[in-house]
């Protein structure tokens, strides 16, 4: 982790946590500043870090935490490059919040999605145009460059790089030691409102959580309106303003995210499986599984089967 002047304490501490050094993680957490030494940070915080940029020569993934004022304090001429050459070699760059602006700067945003806090992105799309930038969802993952908005998303962010790492199962029960919701209504196409009413989300919440319960039953969007008590229409449309999700798209995502755990952690058969998730047969299965996920049921099994947790 990068800390530049000005970092935000939950930035830097999100990742700091999700990926905290553990025998249970294989992951070791180095923080690093442009140079060695004291770093004033945001919110009447300062760092002391022992490493320079020379911490980014063997690391595998680098997060750029949020800074002040990004809009108008250009990043260090020696971090774009230190991130260019990590890059180049096959590290992963992520950015929470405004660390966008420092991503942004190096180029390897230029022609792809990207987001930030939304109180900079207008800024951020003035200074970066060259890139797409969509202030409305929680993260964007274009592979090696990743990005997320508020402080609270990088948990987001952090918790959709475990899963891609080491499985369901792994990012669960890091969600759980973190008391975090281990994945947001609306999977990777998470939004947020624009601007940010107190409950945003929870009209439908009970509803979402009897579903889950009952993945293995015929749901419909008459079933899950009549469980809310409300018009399948008012349903349908509150459901995609909460979630970012059609209510059938949404259960889709929570069956195939069961059937993911059930292959992580259990020996049932595919055909099981899918009969368990209400996918009905194992054809059904990985044809749902391939399109979401670019994999087959087996292949997951084999890449993260007994490695969560």
């Amino acid at each position: 982790m990068v800390v530049l002047e000005g970092a935000k304490p939950l930035d830097v501490g999100i990742p700091a946590q999700v990926f905290t050094t553990r025998a249970s993680m294989p992951y070791e957490v180095h923080v690093c500043g442009v140079r060695a030494g004291s770093v004033a940070g945001a919110d009447g915080l300062s760092y002391l870090v022992d490493q320079g940029l020379e911490a980014l020569d063997d690391a595998d993934l680098v997060f750029i935490p949020g800074y002040r004022h990004p809009d108008v304090q250009p990043p260090p001429i020696e971090l774009i490059a230190a991130l260019r050459r990590a890059h180049a070699r096959g590290a992963r760059l992520a950015a929470i919040s405004t660390g966008a602006f420092a991503l942004a700067a190096t180029g390897l945003l230029d022609g792809k999605r990207a987001t930030t806090h939304w109180h900079y992105a207008a800024a951020f799309a003035e200074q970066f145009p060259k890139v797409d930038v969509n202030e409305g969802v929680l993260f964007v993952d274009e592979g090696s460059v990743l990005t997320s908005a508020g402080a609270a998303s990088g948990i987001d962010l952090c918790l959709h790089i475990l899963r891609g790492d080491l499985g369901l199962s792994a990012a669960n029960h890091a969600a759980r030691r973190l008391v975090a919701a281990p994945h947001r209504s609306g999977g990777q196409a998470q939004f947020v409102p624009r601007s940010v009413p107190p409950a945003h989300g929870e009209r439908f919440s009970a509803t979402r959580l009897w579903a889950l319960e009952r993945l293995g039953e015929p749901l419909t969007v008459e079933r899950l309106a009549a469980h809310a008590t409300v018009s399948p229409r008012t349903f349908a449309r509150v459901f995609l303003e909460e979630t970012g999700y059609t209510p059938m798209r949404w259960v889709m995502r929570a069956r195939l995210d069961l059937a993911r755990e059930l292959l992580e952690n259990t020996p049932k058969s595919v055909d099981e499986i899918a009969a368990e998730v209400g996918l009905g047969s194992g054809a059904n299965l990985r044809l749902h599984f391939h399109r979401v996920l670019g994999t087959t049921p087996s292949e997951y099994r084999r890449a993260f089967a007994h490695r969560g947790g």
